[in-house]
């Protein structure tokens, strides 16, 4: 099997065009994944500020372990990649059997956690009871759909690093079709079932979900090329890429706890300032979320030619891809940011009707349209370093920028300080430019380094 998908395409390795090639249908993907969350908060919110705030919390401590999830699966996108730019394509079916393996280990051990403990920290934590109750109950559902999509998103980055990212972003929109009429019967009470709201969007995603991670399963099952690379055959244990496999991942899964823990935790400062403020820091970071699928989808794509031309031993490849994927995403980024810059009012109605509310989240969406470059300019640079092999960089970079600065910053300047909601905000663009600049700095400064264990 050729070990460069372009090849049958015609685009050149390391060219603009393999970027493009690989990185729309994985920009198209993870929009996909923000339009599941993005639908079901424009839904809830239209039916009810306060269930807004109860889908934030709720949604807040299970998206981070979702996203760690994520991060402990990144070995499986990596290894694929390097093994294919090696020319190696019978050793990937291994690779996606020990991330599977590993993805339902770790959503039954999150889900039993988050349902044990979740609403215990809800109590604890001095939200008033009402919003603690909701919070809560939302949260529960919400994290039953854990294990399915952590086992869908094997599958995903396994397609992804063998070139075939139509497979999941095609996947995804169904998923997301099946989310959005749900979502539009059951959250408003149109259903016979007995539950609306939050609880009813929480019950909802799970639906989604699982289609998602069968929908995947079963192209895999079909395809010839899966069955050709050892995906159903059993071969004998490879315990050092077993161990590279999980390092990888124990790094990308600590730093995308910190961040997403991060934000979450920016949901229970905006708690302290009532739950309209939630309400409006949830709009405020779902617009942001959308946006950051765009450098968040080329950043992918540039770890898998980054990770190919590590596995083929060519470092200028590896810049080549990373200055291909950070001019690509800074491009569409300052696109974005004026579009949204321009009409903000747009932008927030899509969410609410309620006058208070979009008075309130206009300003804040105007500051974090200032952010979107520095925070595209980390991930692809992130994303790169740990293709590379320098992956407990970007994971301390990101402890100092949001666990040392932005939250203690956020709480400072809009509780302490009085800013608001637009005090988050500014706390999450200090945040931003520290993490972009020194992660950028850290991939020029690498120079010819990239082999595994090299930082």
């Amino acid at each position: 099997m050729d070990a460069i998908a372009s090849q049958k395409t015609g685009a050149p390795e390391g060219s603009y065009g393999e970027l493009l090639r690989l990185a729309g249908p994985n920009v198209l993907s993870r929009l996909g994944i923000m339009a599941m969350g993005l639908t079901d908060a424009i839904v809830v919110g239209h039916y009810s500020a306060v269930e807004l705030g109860y889908h934030s919390l709720g949604w807040a401590p299970t998206v981070t372990v979702l996203v760690a999830g994520i991060g402990l699966l990144q070995g499986v996108q990596v290894l694929t990649a390097r093994h294919m730019g090696a020319g190696n394509p019978e050793k990937t079916g291994a690779v996606l059997r020990r991330g599977i393996s590993y993805a339902l280990t770790i959503g039954i051990v999150s889900t039993l956690a988050l349902v044990l403990l979740g609403p215990l920290v809800m109590r604890s934590i001095g939200l008033e009871p009402a919003l603690a109750a909701g919070a809560s109950a939302a949260l529960v559902v919400f994290s039953l759909s854990l294990t399915p999509y952590l086992v869908a998103d094997a599958q995903w980055f396994w397609l992804e690093a063998q070139g075939k990212p139509q497979v999941p972003m095609v996947a995804m929109w169904i998923a997301n079709i099946v989310n959005l009429v749900l979502a539009l019967w059951i959250v408003p009470g149109h259903s016979p079932f007995p539950v609306t709201g939050a609880v009813a969007a929480g019950w909802v995603t799970l639906v989604a979900r699982v289609s998602l991670m069968l929908m995947l399963g079963i192209w895999i099952w079909r395809w010839a090329e899966a069955h050709r690379v050892g995906v159903f055959r059993r071969s004998p244990p490879d315990r050092a890429e077993s161990r590279e496999q999980r390092r990888i991942g124990y790094a990308s899964g600590l730093s995308y706890a910190i961040e997403a823990g991060a934000f979450s935790g920016m949901n229970f400062v905006a708690a302290q300032l009532g739950v309209l403020v939630v309400a409006a820091w949830a709009v405020v970071i779902n617009v942001a979320a959308v946006v950051f699928m765009l450098p968040m989808g080329i950043a992918a794509a540039t770890a898998v030619l980054v990770s190919r031309s590590v596995g083929a031993g060519s470092i200028a490849g590896v810049r080549r891809a990373w200055r291909m994927g950070m001019t690509l995403a800074l491009a569409g980024l300052g696109l974005l940011s004026v579009l949204i810059f321009l009409d903000t009012d747009l932008v927030t109605r899509a969410y609410t009707d309620d006058a208070a509310l979009l008075a309130m989240t206009g300003s804040a969406l105007l500051l974090a349209s200032l952010f979107f470059m520095a925070d595209g300019a980390q991930v692809v640079s992130s994303n790169a370093l740990r293709a590379r092999g320098d992956i407990w960089w970007p994971t301390g970079m990101h402890f100092i920028s949001y666990i040392v600065v932005m939250l203690p910053l956020g709480w400072w300047l809009a509780v302490h300080k009085g800013g608001g909601l637009d005090g988050i905000v500014w706390a999450v663009i200090v945040a931003s430019l520290i993490s972009g600049a020194a992660l950028t700095w850290r991939f020029i400064a690498l120079g010819n380094r990239m082999k595994q264990g090299d930082a």
